[in-house]
């Protein structure tokens, strides 16, 4: 019997609802150069970025689109 192997992908960004803003928290060097080179005036809280809830959707898929793995 073969077992099909799973690839687990760590994911580059980790994204949170903190209620009132989005918490995207960048995991790869990869996030980090996409995020320094497309994100104009980000807020940054410790290694986490804030997002108001109107860019964060904009934001997951412009990630995504550029290929990071976003969880």
């Amino acid at each position: 019997m073969t077992h099909a192997t799973e690839v687990t992908q760590t994911p580059d960004v980790l994204v949170a609802n903190a209620g009132t803003v989005f918490v995207f928290c960048p995991l790869t060097l990869r996030a980090r150069e996409w995020i320094d080179a497309h994100v104009q005036n980000a807020m940054w809280y410790g290694d986490s970025m804030i997002v108001e809830h109107r860019y964060a959707l904009g934001l997951a898929a412009g990630m995504k689109d550029a290929g990071l793995e976003l969880k």
